[in-house]
């Protein structure tokens, strides 16, 4: 048996605009705040003197960005399976205005009109999986909130709606590893943001 298993770290980007007033930031590509350039720096120094055998980030540069201001930007792969959910008719809206459109409403379970479905995202998700399960060593992603929740759903081997369960706040850190040697994926911490700047 393994003594010690890999674990995967997941860092949700720092605050944008859009995170910060509640509307669905799929593709739109935003900046960070200065309060989430400054918390992403925290994040770095949470990070100090742990090593890696791969890092991977989004394109989109809230997360590009926070992978750097952490101190990982030299080291970093571009992965665009590691984009946000593509929200489609609903880019830039709050979920109140969704749901006053589309009573009971759930992205997990009914996806975006023009956007990405559920099926889309859980395909995504197990590429990511499948390609961090073949290095050998920790590896730490940066990406987006609802992917991220979407990750840990397929880590587990469960259905993407399980995502719902799992609240992910601005610049928080996640772990995912192992029970039972390789044979259990499990949820070792989940929405971390000790680190980080109310």
């Amino acid at each position: 048996m393994a003594t010690n298993l890999p674990i995967l770290y997941l860092a949700r980007h720092g605050e944008t605009a859009w995170s910060l007033s509640g509307q669905h930031t799929g593709l739109t590509d935003l900046p960070l705040t200065e309060r989430g350039e400054r918390n992403a720096l925290q994040l770095g120094e949470r990070l100090r003197g742990m090593t890696f055998a791969k890092v991977f980030t989004s394109p989109l540069q809230r997360a590009s960005k926070t992978c750097e201001l952490a101190g990982f930007g030299k080291v970093a792969e571009v992965d665009r399976d590691l984009v946000e959910w593509n929200y489609g008719d609903y880019e830039g809206l709050l979920s109140k205005e969704i749901l006053a459109k589309r009573p009971g409403w759930q992205i997990f379970r009914d996806g975006c009109p023009n956007g990405e479905s559920p099926q889309q995202i859980s395909a995504r998700a197990d590429r990511v999986v499948k390609r961090v399960r073949e290095v050998n060593g920790d590896v730490l992603v940066f990406s987006s909130g609802h992917f991220l929740r979407s990750l840990v759903a397929r880590w587990l081997g469960q259905e993407l709606n399980v995502g719902r369960f799992f609240l992910l706040t601005t610049t928080s850190l996640s772990a995912l590893t192992y029970e039972h040697g390789l044979s259990e994926p499990a949820v070792k911490l989940w929405n971390d943001a000790r680190h980080v700047t109310e």
